[in-house]
């Protein structure tokens, strides 16, 4: 025997006939009629952007990355050369690991800043998230499905290195939590929908 119940539009959560909302989303339950019941409902598709699709678009944003990051290396490389009279000089004088060091260092700390820049503009924009996302139909916003802004954008790129920390731990709890969120989505109150 069937018991009678609702399922809801917006997620697919089976909910109480007695309910007027949904105990997953929070939306408007409507009266499903006597007929629909008897039939199976279809598996519910997550509303989120799971583990493997945001996978893929980190993929997307890394190949964009590259693209800025390799002229920006270039030059840097190019002007330290014709800054530093070449690495001739530094060679003889013993300083070539000393000056390497530094023009690592600065790459680094331009491309950190680059991908910051890139992430926090691209989420907290008209198209809430990063190339990457906008391809795969992915959007970031705030618990409460709104744009999220640049100092929260920041927020959460910056929690992404927790995330990394913990052995990526912070990133594989998208595949196990319900609303497939990040260590890092869970410190900046953020989501990630699938359009």
């Amino acid at each position: 025997m069937n018991t009678p119940a609702l399922f809801c539009n917006q997620c697919g959560q089976q909910n109480s006939a007695a309910a007027g909302f949904c105990t997953r989303c929070g939306g408007t339950l409507a009266p499903v009629p006597a007929a629909v019941l008897a039939v199976p409902a279809p598996a519910a598709v997550s509303p989120y952007g799971g583990f493997w699709i945001r996978v893929l678009a980190k993929l997307i944003d890394s190949v964009v990355m590259n693209i800025i990051m390799v002229p920006i290396a270039v030059i840097v490389f190019l002007v330290a050369m014709a800054g530093g009279r070449g690495f001739r000089d530094f060679g003889s004088s013993g300083r070539l690991p000393i000056a390497l060091i530094g023009l690592i260092l600065l790459f680094v700390a331009l491309a950190v800043v680059a991908v910051w820049l890139y992430e926090a503009f691209a989420t907290s924009s008209s198209w809430q998230g990063t190339l990457g996302k906008k391809v795969l139909r992915l959007k970031v916003t705030d618990l409460n499905g709104q744009r999220i802004s640049f100092g929260r954008a920041t927020g959460r790129f910056f929690a992404k290195i927790v995330s990394g920390w913990l052995l990526n731990i912070g990133f594989i709890m998208v595949g196990f939590t319900e609303r497939k969120q990040g260590l890092h989505d869970m410190m900046a109150g953020t989501l990630v929908w699938r359009q």
